[in-house]
């Protein structure tokens, strides 16, 4: 792809919603307080995500964030046409969908293409760390990771990778993986954006990074933004990295904030902050906070017609600072 590097100064984030198709997932990774056990967990109803969409009116973007049905199971059929009966009502109120719910067939995958203009999944990172972690986790080996990605770049989907750091990972391990995921990108150009996720321990009250772990996932961010091509959109969620301490973490290379919901469901104990505080803290510090859709403006060529149409009307308004009005429609 033609690269297209972000601004220097500006830093972007994605005004979004959260839906939840299902808490009920068949991996247990040892970290995970999203995951409810496959027979307890009740699916979201349409109602329910009409009510959510309705709370929030000046999301563009519509996170449908899933735990996993097995492939092989026989309710994969019905947890998948949820995505995609989701995905088609986020469309029919005007947002944009962006799917999360962890490896999909190909098949799947192309399905939900067609109603997303943008989709993901997290590579989570490579090493001993890991594999302890995920040993009772199918869908987190590295191999079904990596095909997932590779088969997104074999798609043209416009894709959201990332890394969950702290978890006991060397720098080597993170290197190692940081360099996977460039040569992915220089093989397909479809990664819009890496996240740089801090681990935080399940707990009611939030624990904030210390000096040594900041300086050490300063050091993890300077070293992606020299491996990972520019034009490679570097993701902090900034309810998980203290405040005062953000403008160190762009100088070091985050220039994106990913999507801000008036909650995080997988990290409840750390409130999301104010995007008003946000860009008076960033404007302080000689940054400009810009909003954006969940499609970076390089990779709206890959959409199709319909979705790009979406996104650009999309784009319109959040430039305008009317996004408060009712959605954009064909």
């Amino acid at each position: 792809m033609e690269a297209c590097v972000p601004e220097p100064g500006w830093v972007t984030w994605s005004p979004s919603v959260t839906l939840v198709p299902t808490h009920a997932c068949f991996n247990a990774c040892s970290y995970c307080s999203f995951r409810r056990p496959l027979q307890q967990a009740d699916a979201l109803s349409d109602q329910a995500a009409l009510e959510r969409l309705q709370a929030r009116p000046a999301a563009a973007e519509v996170l449908l964030l899933s735990g996993e049905v097995a492939p092989d199971s026989a309710q994969r059929p019905a947890w998948f046409a949820r995505l995609r009966a989701l995905s088609a009502l986020a469309l029919a109120q005007g947002r944009l969908p962006h799917t999360n719910a962890g490896p999909l067939s190909r098949r799947e995958m192309a399905a939900l293409a067609r109603l997303n203009p943008s989709m993901g999944l997290m590579l989570e990172g490579l090493g001993p760390a890991y594999d302890g972690l995920h040993r009772h986790a199918p869908s987190k080996r590295l191999d079904v990771r990596l095909e997932q990605l590779q088969q997104a770049g074999r798609l043209g989907i416009p894709f959201t990778t990332g890394l969950l750091l702290g978890v006991g990972e060397s720098q080597a391990d993170r290197e190692r993986a940081l360099r996977w995921l460039a040569e992915l990108q220089q093989r397909f150009g479809h990664l819009q954006e890496v996240i740089l996720q801090p681990w935080r321990p399940d707990a009611e009250q939030a624990r904030p990074l210390s000096a040594a772990e900041q300086a050490d996932l300063l050091h993890t961010i300077a070293m992606a933004r020299r491996i990972l091509p520019p034009e490679v959109h570097l993701q902090m969620p900034p309810n998980l990295w203290p405040l005062e301490a953000l403008p160190a973490a762009l100088a070091a290379g985050i220039n994106d904030l990913g999507g801000i919901d008036t909650s995080d469901v997988i990290n409840p104990a750390y409130p999301q902050p104010a995007v008003e505080r946000l860009g008076r803290l960033l404007s302080e510090t000689g940054w400009r906070l810009i909003p954006r859709t969940c499609v970076h403006r390089g990779w709206w060529a890959w959409l199709p017609a319909a979705l790009r149409r979406r996104v650009e009307a999309w784009d319109l308004l959040l430039a305008s600072g009317s996004a408060q009005a009712n959605a954009p429609q064909d």
